[in-house]
């Protein structure tokens, strides 16, 4: 089975501008595309070319960081989630279930969002930005390089790429101010709502990969 190639579910230049156009097609064709094609390169004609993203990871966890293997299928994972955690005119307050988990887990949204954004300047190099709902309630992560919050059994309900590719070209080294943007203006709480309401429910979120088994470093802001 060949990884699918992923598509932007959104024109390039619909994140302007927070993102610019060049920016965000430079990301995901010189990241993303190259992450997902050199997947398919290591696992053709291997014991792994009929898996799926999902039996990738679970079979390349334990090496975690020390696998090519590894690093491509989770950042494939990591970048999909991202793009659809944003969309145009998106950010502002939270909606529906939304709302009401973030009053409850952070007492109100001006917590969650400074919670968010202390989260996002306090990562040390590269990773990622999660909130996730785990165990009834909703969490802040940072994961470090490639690692994944599905990895410790964690829902993603929302994700925020941390690596410099992805807001240097247009914030510098103002993390902090484009933590802040994602927030104001991009953050998609449809996608948010859809993955809280499916996590309530199920226990899971609707998604290509859900290894649970094996455990990756995080940074936990709760309540």
């Amino acid at each position: 089975m060949t990884i699918s190639m992923p598509t932007l579910p959104y024109n390039a230049a619909a994140l302007a501008p927070v993102l610019m156009p060049a920016s965000v097609e430079r990301h995901f064709t010189d990241h993303h595309c190259r992450y997902v094609a050199r997947l398919n390169e290591l696992v053709a004609s291997g014991p792994l070319a009929d898996a799926t993203l999902d039996e990738i990871l679970r079979r390349a966890a334990p090496r975690g960081a020390r696998s090519e293997l590894f690093n491509c299928a989770a950042e494939s994972w990591n970048h999909a989630f991202y793009w659809r955690s944003m969309k145009a005119g998106g950010g502002g307050l939270p909606i529906d279930a939304m709302r009401a988990q973030i009053n409850s887990d952070f007492k109100n949204y001006k917590n969650f969002a400074a919670r968010w954004k202390k989260a996002a300047a306090a990562q040390f190099g590269g990773g990622w930005l999660w909130l996730v709902y785990d165990v009834g309630r909703l969490k802040i992560v940072t994961t470090k390089d490639a690692y994944t919050p599905i990895l410790r059994g964690l829902q993603p309900i929302i994700g925020m790429d941390l690596w410099e590719h992805a807001y240097y070209p247009d914030y510098g080294a103002k993390r902090d101010e484009y933590a802040d943007r994602f927030l104001n203006s991009l953050l998609n709480w449809e996608f948010a709502n859809e993955n809280l309401v499916k996590a309530k429910v199920s226990g899971m979120i609707d998604r290509t990969v859900g290894p649970m088994h094996a455990p990756a470093e995080a940074a936990v802001a709760g309540k």
